[in-house]
């Protein structure tokens, strides 16, 4: 069994930045590769919306509504991917969550999430 760990939410004021991370972890013995990583965030009121991806090659995919603010990385060692968020926005405020597409023993898996960290940005 497989589960993943954010970290790095908080409140900061409008043009500051935070950085999320995602850990995987599995329990002992569990042996499990991490194809795509993620984030997407919910707003009070709104629909959950893909903020940015990363494929295992490095490939990244960003919402035009944070590109050029926001960077997804991936520590593939540490099974972690990240969330780098600078010049924050108010209308950046939201849930955030993780989540990773992988596989098992080469089995895949359904989507895993985080448990969703909350991003608040002060004006």
């Amino acid at each position: 069994q497989v589960q993943l760990v954010e970290s790095g939410g908080g409140l900061v004021q409008a043009g500051g930045s935070l950085r999320l991370s995602c850990a995987a972890a599995g329990t002992a013995g569990t042996i499990f590769s991490i194809n795509t990583m993620g984030w997407y965030r919910q707003a009070p009121g709104k629909q959950r919306e893909l903020v940015a991806d990363i494929t295992s090659g490095d490939s990244t995919n960003v919402a035009d509504s944070v590109k050029g603010r926001f960077t997804i990385s991936r520590d593939n060692a540490k099974k972690t991917v990240y969330l780098q968020m600078n010049s924050l926005k108010p209308e950046d405020t939201a849930v955030y969550y993780c989540y990773m597409r992988l596989s098992v023993l080469g089995a895949i898996q359904p989507i895993h999430w985080g448990q969703g960290t909350q991003v608040t940005v002060s004006s």
